[in-house]
């Protein structure tokens, strides 16, 4: 099991939690601030299974947009190891 925190572009954050919801991934979005230039930004919490992983990475690929600045990044992408989770009902 892992937890993914993905960090994208306040811009590409609708079309990047549509296409994880399309392939039925689960997230939590928070909104969060770059600290070096200041930018909105959305971080995703997701966690899944590590055979996903690769699905995840396309898929969040795909929903970027193409950055303008040749030194930005489309998401930035952290993958840590997650034993177990509980959901509370």
């Amino acid at each position: 099991m892992k937890l993914v925190v993905a960090i994208v572009k306040d811009s590409d954050a609708m079309d990047v939690s549509d296409a994880l919801v399309e392939n039925n991934f689960r997230m939590t979005r928070i909104a969060s601030t770059g600290g070096f230039l200041r930018r909105g930004n959305v971080t995703l919490l997701i966690g899944l299974d590590e055979g996903q992983l690769d699905l995840l990475f396309a898929t969040i690929q795909g929903a970027c947009r193409t950055p303008e600045n040749p030194n930005e990044h489309k998401a930035t992408i952290f993958v840590l190891p997650a034993e177990d989770f509980v959901q509370l009902g």
